[in-house]
């Protein structure tokens, strides 16, 4: 009865569509979690380079069913242009090989407009949402106000809970922040349309993945951002709207606890992130322009779903050590080890330092994380190429002496390597 989760250990970005798409291959199912099209997983297989925003990556693997978990809200527009990319790039997309729960929340255009609306009236406190309607979707759904996939079944009181919902949303969006309302009809022919397409895809996930586990099938769970934006766990108010973390994959596909079997921490070899918030290992000039590349090739960092520049540093394992223990990893999976070549020395974050103490642990998580200054420790560089490598002993002595200082810092194996964008560009560590 295995479930193997697979998490971001960072703020998101950390390559987990990749790390999915390879551990897919070993799997009858993948599961998407949480969160919803702010999420972007690039899987490179050859020269194709696939942007997933929904879909989870496994659907790239033509023997793999793929579910979308109640956790996960779902914006119909996206998914549907997702689903006709792909099989414009002959992949299959069926009912037969994708199930979407039928208690999975709906993003609407008024979610979207609410989204907006609220980040222009922080003003210079913006949070640095991604203007998708993700917060707005999630705040209905804990208010019990919000719409369900499975709504979208019954045509007649779909229109009806649409229109109410369109109409709440508008009242907001005009007396409170002085914004256009929605066009409520509009909205809902729109909907309506989506219906008719989606409702071979709606079914019971949890019902669905129970019987494939009970019956020995491996599942993989996919988890979309980093445990370093969970929203109870992560650097708020500078966080998503949904539990990334590993616990988060029960509660967001409907299965108990006794099915996990791993857990795997995605991290990059430095830090990145996307957005406002704190970030005490963070760098400029041409060492970030090292780590960030210039935008010139699909895995430069700049966000698969915003376009935007992400924020680079170096490796902090102190929050790596904080993810581990909140997620418990039981490996790491290690990505992008090739863009440290050429730096020397190599520095990693090992501790923080505040008011003349010196910590390995945060005292009260990661509340007041601007107030700590980063403790390095330097390790030697080096010059090799190491895209072409895959085997361990072939990495060069630096590079792995620089991979065994995260495990010992961390405490959890390194599993992983990979060393270039594409899917076979990944080093396995017995």
């Amino acid at each position: 009865m295995p479930l193997d989760i697979v998490v971001g250990a960072q703020w998101g970005d950390e390559g987990k569509g990749r790390i999915v798409d390879l551990l897919s291959a070993q799997a009858e199912f993948t599961a998407r979690y949480n969160g919803g099209d702010n999420a972007g997983h690039t899987v490179t297989v050859g020269d194709k380079t696939f942007r997933l925003h929904l879909l989870p990556s496994g659907i790239i693997h033509p023997n793999t069913r793929c579910v979308i978990g109640n956790g996960v809200v779902v914006n119909p527009a996206v998914l549907l242009e997702e689903m006709e990319t792909l099989r414009a790039a002959g992949i299959s997309v069926t009912p037969e090989r994708l199930q979407i729960s039928f208690a999975a929340p709906l993003i609407t255009p008024a979610h979207r407009a609410l989204d907006a609306a609220q980040e222009a009236a922080r003003g210079g406190a913006k949070i640095g949402t991604t203007l998708r309607g993700i917060g707005p979707a999630y705040t209905d759904k804990v208010s019990r106000a919000g719409l369900r996939v499975g709504q979208m079944l019954d045509a007649d009181s779909f229109t009806t809970a649409l229109r109410e919902h369109v109409l709440r949303v508008n009242q907001l969006l005009s007396r409170l922040y002085q914004a256009e309302p929605i066009a409520v009809e509009a909205v809902i022919q729109q909907y309506l349309d989506y219906s008719r397409q989606i409702k071979d895809y709606i079914g019971d996930v949890s019902h669905l993945l129970w019987e494939a586990l009970k019956s020995g099938k491996r599942v993989l769970a996919e988890g979309a951002q980093g445990t370093l934006l969970d929203l109870d766990h992560g650097t708020y108010p500078y966080v998503t709207s949904s539990n990334t973390v590993a616990a988060g994959a029960l509660i967001g596909l409907g299965l108990g606890m006794g099915f996990v079997e791993r857990v795997v921490g995605v991290t990059k070899a430095f830090q990145t992130r996307v957005g406002s918030g704190p970030f005490p290992t963070e760098l400029t000039g041409e060492l970030a322009v090292h780590l960030r590349g210039t935008g010139e090739h699909p895995w430069d960092e700049f966000g698969t779903t915003t376009g935007r520049p992400r924020r680079v540093g170096w490796l902090d394992t102190v929050l790596l050590r904080y993810a581990a223990r909140l997620n418990g990893l039981t490996e790491l999976a290690l990505t992008k080890l090739d863009i440290l070549s050429g730096l020397n020395p190599v520095r990693i974050c090992v501790a923080y330092r505040r008011n003349g103490r010196e910590l390995r642990d945060l005292p009260y998580g990661l509340s007041g994380l601007e107030q700590y200054e980063p403790v390095y420790q330097d390790l030697p560089g080096w010059e090799e190429e190491i895209r072409s490598l895959r085997q361990w002993e072939d990495l060069p002595p630096r590079a792995r002496a620089y991979i065994l200082r995260i495990e010992e810092l961390c405490g959890v194996p390194v599993r992983l390597v990979s060393v270039g964008p594409e899917r076979q560009q990944v080093i396995e560590i017995s």
